[in-house]
């Protein structure tokens, strides 16, 4: 069988093969709360084959949105309403995963078709957070330098929210420490200038996200996979590398993280990044053989064979696809049919096969 489709064991879980589909905000929800759009946006992924589906990156607190539509887990109510569409993903064969992330100093932005920086406290916004009080570029807001009781809150409403998801049914969990977010900003030099526990070097610019993956794994059960996102690099002299980050994957599965879903960039809007297909595999490539730990490739996947090179050449242990996903849902049954394989379709389906 090709490698693509071959199980990955990740603890109790045997996902059934290795396409997952990667976190993609829908800027939808009203309060955080996910809806009918939720439920068929990703129950039709689930249909379509994949052996992951990623929630979108979902708040662990109302200012931790990117926009006043993002979905979130920090009430009991949202867990609910996340349920239901859970067990529509895991009644089609699929796991289901909640990605928890806070957008730090890039919160409190427009939804991308509705504008673009800042929203205005009078228009919806709210006061932003980061490590330090650096703007993530102009029109975006100020953020407040987050204090030690605030660092704190953060690290609750993490573990918060995985017990949430836990409840709700959620199989995976995933730690959101890329693309400019918080625990991203707390990681890069270019946009943490603490000058305490939490700033300065290596050791401190990782402590928020150490405690975090700790409190995270505390909660979720040990026969459950955790997750954790990060960007291998800022693609800016000076900032977070991929050095760092196979040094933090390091860490991160001795915490108890069992693989690291390579995503790059993000956190600075002079980034220089040379894109093409795969781009980023090579992050995965490295931090898999020299962090010791799985890997998921990201960018610009969107072939069948393709996939599967990833995959069989021992890059990464499993393709997280995004773009390609909203333009096929049904990804995994054309990859399968392509390399040669026959997925078993819903007995709903069976008429067509």
């Amino acid at each position: 069988m090709h490698r693509l489709f071959q199980p990955l064991q990740q603890r109790s879980l045997a996902l059934r093969n290795r396409i997952a589909v990667s976190p993609m905000c829908q800027y939808s929800s009203i309060e955080g709360m996910p809806d009918d759009w939720h439920l068929v946006h990703l129950g039709s992924r689930a249909v379509g084959g994949a052996a992951v589906v990623f929630t979108e990156a979902s708040a662990v607190s109302p200012e931790g949105r990117i926009s006043p539509q993002d979905a979130g887990l920090w009430n009991d109510a949202q867990a609910q309403a996340w349920s239901r569409i859970v067990h529509f993903i895991d009644g089609q064969g699929a796991v289901p995963a909640m990605q928890l992330a806070h957008a730090g100093r890039k919160a409190s932005t427009f939804a991308p078709w509705r504008g673009t920086g800042e929203v205005p406290l009078g228009e919806g916004g709210w006061q932003t957070v980061a490590p330090s009080a650096l703007r993530f570029d102009a029109g975006y807001p100020l953020p407040v330098a987050l204090d030690a009781d605030g660092i704190a809150g953060v690290v609750a409403d993490y573990r918060a929210a995985a017990v949430r998801a836990h409840e709700a049914g959620f199989r995976i969990v995933e730690i959101h420490a890329a693309h400019g977010y918080l625990l991203h900003e707390f990681l890069s030099p270019l946009s943490n200038r603490r000058e305490d526990a939490y700033g300065g070097g290596f050791d401190g610019r990782t402590r928020l996200l150490r405690e975090t993956i700790a409190a995270v794994r505390e909660v979720w059960p040990e026969s459950l996979p955790l997750w954790l996102r990060i960007s291998a690099t800022d693609w800016v002299d000076g900032g977070w590398d991929v050095e760092q980050s196979v040094e933090v994957s390091r860490i991160a599965a001795s915490l108890g993280v069992d693989l690291v879903d390579v995503s790059s960039g993000g956190l600075d809007p002079r980034q220089e990044i040379s894109v093409g297909p795969g781009y980023q595999v090579p992050f995965a490539a490295r931090i898999r053989r020299e962090a010791g730990v799985a890997t998921g490739a990201v960018g610009l996947i969107t072939e069948p064979a393709q996939a599967e090179s990833i995959v069989a050449q021992g890059d990464a242990d499993m393709v997280l696809l995004a773009r390609e996903f909203l333009r096929d849902p049904y990804f995994p049954r054309r990859a399968a049919r392509a390399l040669g394989v026959e997925p078993q379709p819903p007995e709903q389906y069976l008429r067509a096969w």
